[in-house]
Order: C-alpha cells, then structure tokens, then sequence
C-alpha cells in the first residue's frame, strides 16, 4: 500500500484548544493522525499566518499521537480567507508548484476544515486533478472519549458511484441543447456538432459571438435562444437587445447604438440612452454588423474591449457591460482584406464563430422542421392540421431535392407551412394543394433565385479573352457561365460558394466554400472582383 499523503487546511476553530482540556475535544486534523487501522505518513498543513502558533501546537499534538506521521507546515498568505479569487489563486499556485509522486504515494485532500470558501476550492482542485487523489470528510465519534478518532471517510469521484453526478450534468447539457434546437430533432451532423457547441460556449462565456450564414438561416433566432438559456441559469438580469445594422443610417447610426446628449445635434431634444447602454447586463445582437460604418465600427471596439464608451456629443464616458452576438451574412474576411471592415474589430469579434448552414445544406432536417411547424400552427390556432400521407411524400420529395432553392431559408419554409395550413380544408393537406405550392415556389425562386437568374447572357470572351474563351469545351462553357451567374447575384464569394457546393458542403468536415470557389475561378484565369465589374 503506498504511503499517505494528506492535504488539508488547519482548522481554526475545530482544530483549536490549549491545556490537558484539548485533548477531550475531537480535532479534525489531529484525528486523522489517531486512526490505528491508517497511517498517515505525511501531512501538508495550510494555515495563514496569523495562526502559526496554533500550527505549532497542532504539529506538536501530531508527532505525540503518530510519531510516524510528518508534518509539513505551509503558509499561505492571504488577506481575506473569503474571498473566492484570493483562496483559489494561491491553492492553485501552490498545487501546481507541488511534486506529486503518485506512483510512490496516495493523496487525501481534507475537506472538514477550512471555510467553505477554502473548502469548496479544495474539491474543485481536486475534481479537477490538479490536486490527484480523493477527497477525506472527517466526522466526530458520536461520544467523545480521549483518543477517539472519529470517522473518516474517502470519496473518490473517479469511481463508478458518482457517475449518477455526470449523467445529470449530461442530461442538463442535452437538454440546453435541446432548447436551443426549440425541440426539434436535427438530424443534419454537422449543425447538431454546431449547436453542441455553441451550447457549451454560450453558458461559459461572456466573449463575442459571431453567427454567418444567409439571409433566414436562423441566426436572430438562435442569437435570442442564447440568450434565454443564460437568463434561465441566472447569468443575464438585463435585457435582449437587438438591431439590424442594416437599417442604420448617417448620424443617427450612432446615435441609436451610443446615445446622445440633448443638444448635441439638430433634433436633438432629449437625452438618449442608446441601445449600448440599453443591453446592460444583458445581450446585444447586432444583425449584420456588416453594414456599419467606419466611425460605429471604431466606437463599437471601445465599448466592446472597455465597457465604456462616448455617448454622440458627451464629454463624459458611460458604462455598459453586455455580451454581444454578431450576426452577418457577408464574408467579414473579404471586407476586412479589401478595408471595408476594421481588421482589430473583426479579431475581437472572432473568437468564436460559426458559420450557420442554409436549409438547402440541411436537407435531413426539413421534415423535422416542418412537423415543428405544423405544431406551432396547432398551438397558435387551436386547429390541427395533417398531410395525407401522398402528400407530404411529394412535399418532402421536392423540399429535399436540389431543386428546391429555399433561398430565405427558414422564413421561406414558414410561409410555405403557413399557406398550406391556410388552405387546407378539414385539416387535411392534399396532393393537390402540395402541388400547387410547389409550383408557387418555383416561380417565387425563378423571379428572385439567383441560380435561376439569366439577367443578360455572361461574355466569356470579354472575361477570359476570346482566345481562352475560344478553348473551352462546351461543357466547360456551359458550366463557367452558370457559376458567373450566380457570382454575380451573390453578394459575397462565400455566399455564392453556399449556392454553388450546396449538396456536396454538407458531406464535408471541414467547409470552405469561397476558398473552393475561388481556386475553380482561378483555374479560369479569373478573380472574384472582376465578375462583378462583367
């Protein structure tokens, strides 16, 4: 059996006494050198200075009882045994400049004595394994008598029995998880990899979050999920603040995010909060951060870095402490390269970030989706609405297929759901009314899908050069003129990579759309900003 170590704090009260009279009193640290079936072969004793004499007598008392045992004195400084920070920075310190031998020894951490403050730093210490071992709850004899030890007790949270601890931890994690996903079954790997992530970031961090991805994909709806799921486990009292960047204009862009002083400009009356100060203690999400302008994105970093920052005509700073959730469909990397966005604030803004699929990336989770839909549609009206079953087999078969654009992603679903609970008669949705709809949303994606697009013929020869256009098999200029058309509707080259890898991005582990987008252009001799200029 290899030798005991234990580790604990001097009990400044429990561990307490002086004359014979100590000795008819059970003293936690003393008691566990009396135990005649262990042998404590060494001890590191933790006191604060103020207390070395009791140390002293409590070594003294040891060396009486269990002459095997060392003791090993270890001061630690601390100005508030209270306070969290202070207690957990100087154990850690000191664990981590310890020799742990646990091939030749065995560690017990002591957990009876010590404030609860100290207590509680101990066992995270220890369930984190910067101090190996298990944890030693001591408890008196139930009559004191000379010498009585008491009970001790190991508990070592590595074995089997506490697995009931982690399960609950794992039940609370699927079913965040779960809430973020508003109990929708996704089957699509990848977004369920995404969501379990983001779940994980959303309840341990405060840092910025970054959400990508086209227009309807879900961003807004799962920037306010977030949201809800912190303010659920008391992590937010303030509110959710949200604000689509793209709807901000001229001065009175600043204005709305960082307030203003009366006066300070033309219309001007009054005093204006702004919503920087608005979201304090709460959320910010602002939707498509894109669109900012240079001087919102200069202020934005300030208030983001400080938690301060200068109201619109105020000589004097305020404070807002908020987490804040970015939204955008555009390829920030691109407006950062060609100086449209600020480098410092897209690195701020970076830390986590990720990258929404669009429902045609999702293909597995359209059905769910729409069961989801039709519950809601129940809910709202108190009228329940059901496909025959030859229905929903040709609604899914379309909605599943590469034809089938959804180019407002999630919205486009919802109306489609909504238009066909409306028509539908006896709460039954039939074949016919499946296929009228499908017929409505190819001619909503003819007029505005940009894979359909054919606004003006694509000049490859003005493009490549009509020697290089010249060289191209027609199947190599059939497909070259489709993909410009979708460039050119697309507003960033991540985007039109989404439309063009749509199929083949879900497959992926690692999706870089524009970066495969652009080495296809470039194997034409083209370069993303000279499409547009076509």
């Amino acid at each position: 059996m290899k030798p005991i170590v234990v580790i604990g704090f001097l009990g400044t009260q429990l561990d307490a006494g002086q004359g014979a009279g100590r000795w008819n009193k059970w003293r936690p640290t003393v008691s566990l050198a009396q135990h005649e079936d262990m042998v404590v072969s060494r001890m590191e004793l933790l006191y604060t200075l103020r207390h070395k004499a009791l140390a002293e007598v409590v070594k003294a008392d040891i060396a009486t009882v269990s002459p095997e045992t060392t003791v090993n004195l270890v001061p630690l400084e601390l100005e508030d045994p209270w306070d969290f920070g202070e207690v957990y920075t100087r154990l850690y310190d000191w664990a981590r400049a310890y020799t742990f031998d646990t091939e030749r020894e065995q560690y017990w951490t002591h957990i009876t004595t010590g404030t609860h403050v100290a207590q509680i730093c101990m066992f995270l210490l220890s369930e984190s394994r910067v101090v190996p071992g298990v944890l030693a709850q001591t408890s008196p004899p139930k009559r004191q008598r000379e010498g009585e030890a008491g009970k001790c007790t190991l508990i070592d949270l590595d074995l089997s029995r506490y697995d009931v601890i982690a399960q609950r931890f794992g039940a609370e994690q699927r079913d965040a998880v779960a809430f973020l996903k508003s109990g929708i079954a996704t089957r699509n790997a990848r977004f369920n990899t995404l969501i379990d992530e983001i779940e994980r970031v959303a309840v341990r961090s405060r840092a910025p979050i970054l959400l990508v991805g086209p227009t309807g994909a879900g961003k807004s709806f799962l920037a306010r999920r977030m949201f809800e799921l912190k303010q659920a486990r008391h992590q937010m009292t303030g509110p959710f603040v949200e604000v689509n960047c793209a709807t901000l204009r001229g001065d009175g862009a600043a204005s709305t995010l960082f307030g203003h002083k009366k006066g300070s400009f033309t219309g001007a009356a009054s005093d204006r909060p702004g919503l920087l100060r608005t979201a304090h203690q709460g959320a910010l999400f602002l939707d498509e951060i894109g669109e900012l302008g240079p001087d919102e994105q200069a202020m934005l970093l300030k208030a983001i870095e400080e938690k301060r920052f200068f109201p619109v005509g105020a000589d004097k700073e305020v404070e807002s402490d908020f987490q804040l959730i970015a939204g955008t469909n555009r390829d920030l990397r691109s407006d950062v390269a060609e100086g449209r966005f600020r480098e410092d604030l897209f690195a701020r803004i970076n830390l986590w970030t990720y990258d929404l699929p669009g429902l045609a990336q999702r293909p597995e989770d359209i059905e769910p989706n729409v069961d989801h839909l039709l519950a809601i549609h129940a809910a709202e009206n108190h009228r329940v609405v059901r496909f025959n079953a030859e229905a929903r087999a040709a609604y899914l078969r379309f909605a599943q297929s590469s034809e089938a654009l959804w180019c407002g992603n999630f919205r486009d679903l919802s109306a489609s759901v909504t238009r066909l609970t409306t028509l539908a008669d006896g709460g039954r949705i039939p074949v016919a009314l499946v296929e009228a709809e499908i017929a409505r949303l190819r001619w909503l994606w003819k007029r505005g899908g940009p894979a359909a697009a054919v606004g003006g013929d694509v000049d490859l020869d003005a493009l490549l050069g009509e020697e290089r256009a010249a060289a191209l098999d027609l199947f190599d200029r059939l497909q070259l003129e489709a993909v410009v058309r979708v460039c050119r509707q697309a507003r960033t080259l991540s985007d039109a990579g989404r439309q063009l890898f749509q199929a083949s991005r879900a497959q992926r582990s690692v999706v870089n759309d524009a970066d495969r987008l652009r080495k296809y252009l470039a194997k034409h001799g083209i370069e993303w900003g000279r499409i547009a200029e076509g």
